[in-house]
C-alpha cells in the first residue's frame, strides 16, 4: 500500500470486467477435469447438485445460470437461475447435461464458463420371454427355440451378465446357446436364445446388470424359471365389448384366467380417467356400484407375465343418458324461402343428445295426436342434412289444415330414463327472428370494476336463443367461453377489467327456432379506467444551482387525455400559468438548493380518476456501492489478536450532484454500542473509479457494522452500510498461498471425508467441554487466546484403537511444479495415535499418498511441520488423525498454510515423505539405524 493510503486517503483503481470460475459441491461421485475442453460432474441420480460460480469483477456481476444439451421436457433451460449458487435437491436423470454460469457486468465482454453434469443411475432390469416353433424340413418333428430378452436404462451403458442356475453363460458357450444385442430396441438389451430347446434348458436364468459400482451403484438381478409348461397369458371376459347400463345400476365384470405360466398379473385400467372411487378390484374381478356419467369409458383388463405378449381385453361401458332437446323450423329450401308459406315445403327437426345416441327412439304428436305418415307427411329418423339420429318431420305443399302444435317426445324404450319432449307451434303467426339494439344501446360505458349490461332485442316467434361472441379480440369471453348463450337477450357482465372493452356481437341461435341465416347486431363495451402515469416514483439529483425539469406522462387510460394536472410541493399547492391539453405535465425548478429540496407531487386526472407523479429533488450524493470481491480483504496476523480489513467501494452516478469532498466512515462492534468516526478525504473521484480504505484494529473474530456516506457541499449524502465478518481465505481452486486459521464456520473450504469413521472438532477455549479428558489435547490454539479456534479429534468413547477421522481440502486446480504445506499440530497424551499427511490427485481416479506421517506422543505444546510436495496435476490435501489404544489421544491442528516453492530448510520432525506417483521427485524413507534418531529433511526440489 502506498504512503497515501497508510495516512488515510482512498486508493483507486478501475472497473474490472466479469471473470468466472465454477465450483463443485453437493454429493459429486468424481469430477472429471480434463485441461482441454471438458469439465464432467458425475453424480448420482437421486443426490443433491450444487454447483457455485465464483464470479470477481468490479461492478459486481451479476450471474445467470442456464442449461443446454437436456430433454425438452426438462423445464429448466425455460427459467434460468439468477444466483450465484445452482442447486438442485434429488436430481433426476433428465436434468443431466451441459450448465453454464455467464457473468457481466457490463465492463468488457461477459465471461461464460461450464460444465457437463452426467447423472448416473441403473433402473431395475425387466426380463421377457418370447418363443417360435417352426417346422423342420424332412423330419417329423417341430423345433422350439425360446428367447430371453433382458431390457434396462441405465447410465453408463450397463454390462449384462446371464446365468444358467450359478453357471455364468458366454456367447456360444455351446450350440444350443447364443447371446446378442438386438437392433431398434428402446433401452440396453441383450437376448439369450436357447435353440432348438433342450431338457436342460429348462432352468433357472438370471440376468445381472452392473455398471460397475459408479456412483455406489450396486448390481441388479432379475430371475426367471423357464418349465416346459411356460406359456403367455388368455383372457376371457363374462361381457360384451359394448356394455350399456342405467345411472344407479351396480355392475361387475369378470376378466378370467385361461392360460399363462408363471401365474398372470391381472390389471384393471380405465381411460382417459382414473379407475372411479366406487370401484372394486377382488380376484379378477372389476365391481362399479351406482353407476354415474363420468363412469363412462374403456375398462382394459390386462394380463401379464413376461411371457410373450400381454393380454388384453377391453369393454366400452355406457352410461345411458338424455339431455337437451331442440327443434328446427326450415322453410323450404329449394325455392329458398326463410318464412313458413302455405303452398311451400315445411320441416320440423327435433333432436337430443343421448349415450347410446343410437337407441333414441322419437315419436311425432300433432295436436295432442299421433301423427301419421302419408304422401303429403314424412317422417325420418335420420336427416342427412343435419346431426346424426336427428328426427324430421316434414309436410310437402304446406296448407291452413297443417297449423297447429307438433310435440317430439325422444324415449329410451324399456330404460328408466325419462323422456324429453318439445313443442313447436306452427301457424300464420310463425315468422322468423329479427335483432336490433334499443336506441341507444349500441355504445356502452361503464367505470372499471362496475356491472356492464349488453341488450339486443329479438322478435319473431319462437324467439330463439341468443348467441354472444367477441368480434375485435380472438379472446374468450368473460366465463372463459368463446361463446355465451342467453335466452332474454341480455349480457351480463360482472366487475369489468379494461380488457373487456371492445366489440359484441349477439346473434340468433339456429335452434329453437329457424333454421335460417342467424340474424345480428354488434354492441361497442367502452370501460373506462383511471391514467397510468410514468414515472409512479422517481430520484432526481441535480448540483446546487443547476435547473431540473420534472415531466409527468400519462402511458394509458381511458379516456386517454389529460383533464387536469395539480402540482404541488412538500404538499403545498403550486400555481403554474395554464398550458394546453396535452399527455404529460411538466414543472421547471429553476435553481436546485436547499429551500427548492424536497418533495414535489403531480396529480393527474382523465375525469375518472386521479393517479400521481412523485419526484425526489436534492443535491445530496448518491450513496456509495461496497466492493465485495476484495481478494483477501482481511489482514491480520493471529498472535496479535487484531485485524484489519481492506473496505472498497465506487460513487454511485458522482457527476449528478456537486464533487464529493470527503466520507464520512462509521465502525461499531455487533452487540456493542460505541462507534468510531473517521473522516476520509478525496482528491479524485470519476464513475467506476475503486476506492479503499484500510479499517484497522478490529479485534479477532469480531465482527463489526460500517456506515460509509459521502459529503458534498450540499451536505451529507445517502450513507450505505455493510457488515465486515472475520473471515479467513477460502483456498478455492485457482488460489493459493493462504492461511487457514479455522476461525470461520466454513474452515476454508475443508470439508468431512464420508467415508471415514469420525469427524474433525472445530473448537476454542470458550467451546470446549468442561469435562473433557484431562491431560490430552491443547487448552488454547496457536495464538493462545481463547477466541482463537483450531481442529482435534475427541478420543473418547464410542472410538476405538484404528479409527480415522479425515479431513479434505479443497480442489486446487492450480499451476506450479512445487508446493509446500505448513501446518502446527499438537500431540499431547500417553494414548496418542497417528497423524498423516495425505495427497490425492485427480486424474482417471482418486489416487490419495501418505506425505507425511507422526505418531505418539510429542509434549503439551503445538509444534509447525513443512511438508514438500510436487504433485502432476490437480491435488487435494488431507489430515487424516487415527486413535490411539485409549481415551488420552486427542490431536489437533492449526495455522495450516499452502505455498508455491519451496519450504524452509529445517526441521520437519520424524516422519517419511514419499513421492507423489509421476512427480519426479525421489523418495526418502526413515533410516534403518538402530536407536533413537533425530532425521532432517532437506529435500532440494530444483
Amino acid at each position: 500500500f502506498n504512503s497515501a493510503c497508510i495516512m488515510g486517503f482512498p486508493f483507486f483503481s478501475f472497473p474490472a470486467p466479469a471473470q468466472a470460475h465454477i465450483i463443485h459441491a453437493g454429493q459429486a461421485c468424481v469430477v472429471k477435469e480434463d485441461n482441454i475442453s471438458e469439465r464432467v460432474y458425475t453424480i448420482r441420480e437421486g443426490n443433491t447438485l450444487v454447483l457455485q460460480c465464483l464470479v470477481t469483477g468490479h461492478p459486481r456481476p451479476q450471474v445467470r445460470w442456464t442449461k443446454t444439451a437436456g430433454s425438452a421436457s426438462d423445464k429448466f433451460q425455460e427459467t434460468s437461475v439468477f444466483n450465484e449458487t445452482l442447486r438442485i435437491e434429488k436430481i433426476q436423470r433428465l436434468q443431466g447435461g451441459r450448465y453454464y454460469c455467464k457473468a457481466e457486468n457490463g465492463v468488457g465482454v461477459p465471461a461464460i464458463k461450464s460444465i457437463r453434469v452426467d447423472v448416473q443411475y441403473l433402473d431395475e432390469p425387466i426380463l421377457t420371454v418370447h418363443q417360435t416353433i417352426s417346422d423342420v424340413r424332412g423330419s417329423f418333428y417341430q423345433e422350439k427355440t425360446v428367447f430371453l430378452r433382458c431390457t434396462v436404462n441405465s447410465n453408463p451403458p450397463a454390462r449384462f451378465i446371464w446365468k444358467r442356475g450359478a453357471e455364468t453363460l458366454s456367447h456360444s458357450q455351446d450350440n444350443g446357446v447364443d447371446i446378442y444385442e438386438p437392433l431398434y430396441t428402446q433401452g440396453e438389451t441383450k437376448v439369450l436364445k436357447l435353440k432348438n430347446l433342450r431338457p436342460q434348458d429348462y432352468a433357472s436364468y438370471t440376468c445381472q446388470v452392473s455398471v460397475r459400482n459408479v456412483c455406489g451403484i450396486l448390481d441388479k438381478t432379475i430371475t426367471f424359471q423357464l418349465t416346459n409348461t411356460t406359456a403367455p397369458p388368455a383372457l376371457k371376459l363374462s361381457v360384451n365389448e359394448t356394455l350399456v347400463v342405467n345411472p344407479g345400476d351396480n355392475v361387475t365384470m369378470q376378466c378370467s384366467l385361461i392360460g399363462g405360466d408363471p401365474l398372470p398379473e391381472v390389471v384393471w385400467s380405465h381411460s382417459p380417467s382414473p379407475m372411479p372411487h366406487n370401484s372394486l378390484i377382488q380376484e379378477g374381478n372389476l365391481t362399479i356400484w351406482g353407476m354415474r356419467m363420468e363412469d363412462s369409458g374403456y375398462y382394459n383388463c390386462t394380463a401379464i407375465n413376461n411371457v410373450g405378449n400381454p393380454a388384453k381385453k377391453t369393454v366400452n361401458l355406457l352410461v345411458r343418458s338424455m339431455k337437451n332437446v331442440t327443434f328446427q323450423i326450415t322453410p323450404d329450401v329449394i325455392k329458398e324461402s326463410e318464412s313458413i308459406q302455405l303452398g311451400q315445403d315445411l320441416k320440423l327437426s327435433c333432436h337430443v343428445d343421448a349415450v347410446p345416441q343410437e337407441k333414441v327412439v322419437y315419436f311425432w304428436y300433432k295436436n295432442g295426436k299421433s301423427a301419421r305418415v302419408s304422401d303429403r307427411l314424412l317422417i325420418s329418423r335420420n336427416d342427412p342434412e343435419l346431426p346424426p339420429v336427428t328426427s324430421s318431420l316434414e309436410i310437402i305443399d304446406l296448407r291452413f289444415s297443417d297449423y297447429g302444435t307438433y310435440l317430439c317426445i325422444a324415449s329410451f324404450q324399456g330404460a328408466p330414463i325419462p323422456d324429453l319432449s318439445v313443442e313447436v307451434n306452427i301457424s300464420s303467426e310463425t315468422v322468423p327472428p329479427t335483432i336490433s339494439v334499443p336506441k341507444g344501446q349500441s355504445t356502452i360505458t361503464v367505470r372499471e370494476g362496475s356491472r356492464a349490461e349488453l341488450q339486443c332485442e329479438v322478435r319473431g316467434k319462437p324467439k330463439p336463443p341468443i348467441i354472444w361472441s367477441r368480434v375485435d379480440k380472438e379472446a374468450p369471453m368473460p366465463s372463459g367461453a368463446m361463446t355465451v348463450e342467453t335466452y332474454d337477450g341480455k349480457l351480463r357482465l360482472e366487475s369489468v377489467s379494461r380488457e373487456m372493452s371492445g366489440t359484441y356481437k349477439c346473434q340468433t341461435a339456429r335452434y329453437n327456432g329457424f333454421n335460417i341465416r342467424p340474424r345480428e347486431a354488434l354492441i361497442q363495451l367502452n370501460v373506462q379506467f383511471p391514467p397510468v402515469v410514468e414515472p409512479a416514483s422517481q430520484d432526481v439529483r441535480q448540483g446546487m444551482g443547476r435547473s431540473v425539469t420534472l415531466r409527468c406522462t400519462m402511458l394509458k387510460g381511458s379516456p386517454m387525455k389529460v383533464a387536469t394536472a395539480v402540482w404541488r410541493f412538500n404538499g403545498n399547492l403550486l400555481t403554474l400559468p395554464p398550458t394546453e391539453q396535452q399527455e404529460y405535465s411538466e414543472l421547471k425548478v429553476d435553481s436546485v438548493n436547499r429551500e427548492t429540496s424536497g418533495s414535489y407531487e403531480c396529480s393527474i386526472s382523465n375525469d375518472v380518476e386521479v393517479s400521481t407523479c412523485l419526484f425526489q429533488v436534492s443535491a445530496k450524493a448518491y450513496n456509495p456501492e461496497f466492493y465485495y470481491d476484495t481478494p483477501n480483504p482481511t489482514l491480520s496476523q493471529k498472535q496479535s489478536k487484531n485485524y484489519s480489513y481492506v473496505l472498497q467501494w465506487t460513487q454511485k452516478e458522482p457527476d449528478a450532484v456537486d464533487p464529493i469532498l470527503k466520507y464520512r466512515l462509521d465502525v461499531r462492534q455487533l452487540n456493542q454500542r460505541n462507534t468510531v468516526q473517521t473522516l476520509i478525504p478525496v482528491k479524485k473521484m470519476e464513475k467506476g473509479l475503486l476506492l479503499e480504505h484500510i479499517v484497522r484494529n478490529l479485534k479477532v473474530p469480531q465482527s463489526y457494522e460500517v456506515h460509509l456516506t459521502p459529503i458534498t457541499n450540499f451536505g451529507a449524502g445517502d450513507m450505505a452500510a455493510r457488515f465486515i465478518r472475520y473471515m479467513e481465505p477460502i483456498n478455492y481452486p485457482n488460489l493459493a498461498d493462504n492461511t487457514c486459521h479455522f476461525e470461520d464456520e466454513k474452515i476454508c473450504g475443508f470439508t468431512q471425508d464420508k467415508m471415514d469413521n469420525f469427524d474433525w472438532t472445530r473448537q476454542n477455549a470458550l467451546t470446549q467441554n468442561p469435562k473433557r479428558t484431562v491431560n490430552t489435547g491443547p487448552s488454547t490454539d496457536i495464538s493462545g487466546t481463547e477466541e482463537g479456534y483450531y481442529m482435534f479429534i475427541e478420543a473418547s468413547r464410542p472410538r476405538v484403537q484404528g479409527d480415522k477421522a479425515r479431513l479434505i481440502s479443497p480442489l486446487y486446480n492450480i499451476t506450479g511444479k512445487y508446493f509446500c504445506v505448513s501446518f502446527f499440530y499438537h500431540m499431547y497424551g500417553k494414548h496418542i495415535g497417528s497423524l498423516n499427511l495425505l495427497v490425492r490427485v485427480q486424474n482417471k481416479r482418486a489416487i490419495d499418498t501418505q506425505v507425511w506421517s507422526l505418531s505418539e506422543n510429542k509434549g503439551n505444546e503445538w509444534k509447525q511441520a513443512h511438508v514438500p510436495i510436487s504433485p502432476p496435476g490437480p491435488f487435494q490435501i488431507i489430515f487424516e488423525g487415527v486413535r490411539g489404544t485409549s481415551y488420552e489421544g486427542d490431536i489437533a491442528i492449526d495455522d495450516v498454510t499452502l505455498k508455491r516453492g519451496d519450504c524452509p530448510r529445517k526441521s520437519i520432525g520424524p516422519n517419511k515423505a514419499v513421492a507423489l506417483p509421476g512427480s519426479g521427485v525421489p523418495t526418502l524413507h526413515r533410516s534403518s539405524l538402530g536407536g533413537p534418531l533425530t532425521f532432517f529433511l532437506y529435500v532440494l526440489l530444483r
